[in-house]
Formats: C-alpha cells, structure tokens, sequence
C-alpha cells in the first residue's frame, strides 16, 4: 500500500498547484480590471479627436507595484498609437469589441509573459472625424499587463500550505496502515504457523472460529479439501492392507511349494509340486492384475480422456478372449444382441475401462459356473427409459440375496465356492459403472435346462449416458 501511496503523491502536488495558481490568480485579474478601467475613464474626446491624458495619480497606480513590470497601452479609433508601450501585442482578430466589457488573455512581451486586462471604449466623433474606422462605430483600445511573478509567489505560498502539512501526514498515514496491516495479518500468521506445525498424516479440519471474516471462505475450501484427502488416503490404506492380506496366502504356498520341490527325490512327487508352483503364480498373478485393474479404475477413470465407443465391439473383442477357457470347461459361451456399428449401442467412454468391465463380468460367471454350463452376454436398448443395457447371465450357483451387495466389496467372496479367485471381479465392475453413470444390480438367472441351478444374471443399465443422436 506504500507503493500507491507514493505515487499519488507526486500527482496531488501537480493539482493542487493548478489549483493554487487559478486561486492565486483571481485576486489579481481584478486589480487588472480595476485598473484597465481606471485607465479608460482617462480618454477624453477634445476638439473632435481622441486624447488620453495620463495623469499623475494614474501613473502612481501604474508603478505602485515593487514586484511585477506594470505595462499599458491606449490605441485610437483608426488604430494610432496614443500612449503607453507600442510592443504590447494587440487582441487576437477574433475578438469582436465590445464597449466597456473587461477581457483577460496570457501573452508575452519582451520575452516575458505577461497578463492582460483589455476593454473597448466607444467614443462619440463626427463622421467627418471618424475617418476610416475599422468597426462601425469608432472605439479605443486600452490595455494593461503586468509580470507574472506576484501570482507564481502566492501559488507557492499556497502550495507551500498545503503540501507541508502532507509531508508530515503522510509517514504518519503509511505508520498508521503498516500497524493496521500487521494487526490484521496476525491471525492469518497464526494460522500458517498451525499449519507448519501440523504431521503429515493430520486431516483434522482447521478451526474456522479464529480467522478473519475475509479468509474464511478459503479455510472452509482447504476444510473440504481435506476431508476428502482423508477420504482417499483411508481408501488407499484399506486398499494397500487388504491387498497384502490377499497376496500373503499365494506367495507363502510359493514358497512353500517351493521348499517342498528342493528336498523332493521322486520324479513324479518333483512334478507334482511344480504343478502346485504353477497354479500359485497364476493365483498370485490374476491377484495382481486385478489390484491393478482397481487401482487403475478408483483412480484414474474421471481423468481419462472419454470418446465415442461402440460397446458391442468392445463385448465381442472381450468373448473372442474368453472361447479358450470356455471350451476348457465346456461351457456354452454365446452373444444375444445386435451387431456391431448401431448407434443406439454406442455411448461416450473410456474404451480400455469398459472393456475391462465385461472381462470382469465373463470371468467370473466362466469361474463359477461347473462344466457343460451356458453363459451369455446380452445386450439391448430398454424399450421403455431408452437407455443401454448390458447383462451376463450364468448356470452357475448363484448368489445368495444376503450377499448380493457385499460381493461388491473388495476381496469379498461368497461362502460355499470352491473357486480360485481374488475377490475383485465385482469391485472393479462397480467401479467402472459408476465412473461410467451406470448401475449394477445381481439377480438368479433362471436360465432354461439349467433348473437345478439358480444361476446368476449381472445388469448394468448405463443411465448416465444421453440417447445418442443420429449420425
């Protein structure tokens, strides 16, 4: 505030010598008038011809001056000179005499600038006395000017009085702002201070009670911000603590297997725990993986750049992965829906997220379900909200109703399956959803020929997504 303050200083200092210089000079703009007058009253018309008679008392007011040069000039009805200073500049073309109206006007004479009192004196001649008269009725021009140097002495005066005074309140107004500053900025010193000291692991929010009025919007901001940094960073712990509890069990039964194997002699014995080796690390892998995956969906989803995606093909190219381990297991793998490139199957998305969204949903329904089951993907357009629909329905043993919502927690598995999994398959799914405005429900299937098992039927209906216009 200093800064602001020391320029409009310099700019006060030239107004208020404006200021002081019209001040200054009105006093004396009326001695000139008065004078200019006084002078005027010395024209005489005397044998029909024009006479100024200069006369002692007159001269007396002329040099009474001791500071400025008083000059004067009277010009006759034919513009002769009849007394005074013949260099005194006459009035500008323009102006139009007036009889007896005093004007003022800045000029120079001699170098040096000067103010001047002018006025027209009408005077009554005979025609044969007007001779050649430059206006219609013959008049006399008197002029007085006077130095300049009076009016610049007051204006400093003036200035004087007003600036000195500033020069005392000013250091006192920028001592008065600096204690005021200081003042005001001390809760938010304190408040930094909290701040610094805080650990790093402290999401409590700031006490809002103790800052200004002005900064409390901006606490309540950081407040927010760090209830959900709390937020996130508990996720992340669960997350960090749970994924070491799943990847305990496969990489100690590694190990162990791995023991086994180096004291075992007998060749079929050898193979058969390289056997257990290798379906611990594809254990310990797909764990992995799927950490990943849920990691990559909790993340980064929102981030991702989204575009326009065609959910059929996107269906297809996860299938033609799945035949493998669907023939292992003899499972029908089959697609109801429509063909690829329909518009009413496209939405705006993460291709790479929504894919791994139906790999998720396949894998599981081909992991539970026994062999010579039937697994189909389905897609189609609700007939009555219009939005896209995604199903994947199983022969497996279905889930109970109890744990259809917590089989979308984390490493949560259903009780009763004897199945290699991580327990992350629904969670990822989840995730994707609703990153993707898309609900998730879980039903029995019901699937014909497979009566004597409930099976499982997964719908995601992608709500958030607008009808797509026509291309």
């Amino acid at each position: 505030m200093l800064t602001p303050l020391l320029l409009l200083w310099p700019i006060s200092l030239a107004l208020t010598w404006l200021v002081a210089q019209n001040i200054a000079g009105k006093p004396f703009d009326r001695a000139l008038e008065y004078n200019v007058q006084a002078l005027a009253k010395l024209v005489v018309v005397k044998n029909n011809q024009v006479q100024f008679n200069l006369t002692a008392p007159a001269r007396e007011i002329l040099r009474a001056d001791d500071t400025d040069l008083v000059y004067y000039q009277v010009i006759g009805t034919r513009g002769e000179f009849l007394s005074g200073e013949l260099d005194l500049p006459l009035p500008p073309n323009e102006d139009k005499p007036v009889n007896g109206e005093v004007r003022l006007r800045e000029d120079t004479i001699q170098g040096e600038e000067v103010r001047v009192a002018y006025t027209w004196l009408k005077v009554d001649l005979p025609a044969e006395a007007q001779g050649d008269t430059k206006s219609g009725s013959p008049t006399v021009l008197v002029q007085v000017a006077e130095t300049l140097e009076k009016r610049k002495t007051l204006a400093t005066e003036i200035v004087k009085g007003t600036m000195v005074p500033q020069f005392v309140t000013l250091p006192l107004a920028v001592l008065l702002v600096w204690l005021a500053l200081v003042r005001g900025i001390k809760p938010l010193a304190q408040l930094e201070k909290r701040i610094r000291a805080r650990k790093s692991d402290d999401m409590s929010p700031l006490d809002e009670a103790a800052v200004p009025e002005e900064v409390a919007p901006l606490v309540s901001s950081i407040n927010d911000l760090l209830s959900r940094l709390k937020v996130s960073l508990t996720t992340q712990k669960r997350f960090l603590a749970d994924a070491a509890h799943q990847l305990k069990t496969p990489l100690a039964g590694l190990r162990m297997q791995a023991d086994l194997a180096q004291r075992e002699t007998d060749a079929d014995e050898l193979k058969k725990s390289l056997k257990h080796i290798g379906r611990a690390s594809v254990r310990a892998t797909h764990t992995v993986n799927q950490l990943l995956a849920l990691a990559r969906a909790e993340t980064t989803g929102r981030s991702l750049a989204k575009q326009r995606v065609d959910l059929v093909h996107v269906a297809s190219e996860v299938m033609a992965d799945s035949v493998p381990r669907a023939l292992e297991k003899k499972i029908d793998l089959g697609y109801d829906g429509p063909e690829a490139g329909e518009q009413a199957m496209q939405l705006d998305g993460n291709a790479t997220l929504l894919k791994e969204l139906v790999r998720n949903l396949l894998d599981n329904a081909i992991n539970y379900t026994p062999e010579n089951g039937q697994v189909t993907l389905r897609m189609m357009t609700d007939r009555f909200s219009g939005v896209l629909v995604l199903m994947v329905e199983d022969s497996g043993p279905g889930i109970v109703e109890s744990e259809r919502e917590l089989v979308f927690q984390p490493f949560y598995r259903a009780l009763g399956t004897n199945v290699d999994g991580s327990g992350l398959g629904l969670a990822i799914v989840l995730e994707i959803a609703k990153q993707h405005g898309a609900t998730v429900t879980i039903e029995d299937a019901g699937l014909a020929g497979h009566a004597q098992t409930p099976g499982t039927r997964v719908t995601v209906r992608f709500v958030g997504i607008p009808e797509a216009s026509p291309a």
